[in-house]
């Protein structure tokens, strides 16, 4: 299987077939899937990637901003 790399948020919704790509990876995070929310952050392109971490500080409560800016780096 080939890897899925630089995809967009809406390429990455219609392929997990969720409404939210971003708030799926914060819960594959929050439920203890360390090494597939890696994968789902490496699948975005670039710009998609600070769409990610914009949401995340927006978005996503505050007790997991460090733990999530981390594991992304």
């Amino acid at each position: 299987m080939a890897k899925r790399q630089s995809k967009t948020a809406a390429q990455q919704c219609r392929y997990y077939e969720v409404d939210n790509i971003f708030e799926y990876m914060v819960e594959v995070y929050i439920n203890g899937n360390f090494t597939s929310f890696r994968k789902l952050y490496r699948e975005l392109n670039k710009e998609t990637r600070k769409d990610f971490i914009a949401f995340l500080i927006l978005e996503c409560p505050p007790q997991y901003h460090i733990e999530i800016l981390q594991e992304t780096v």
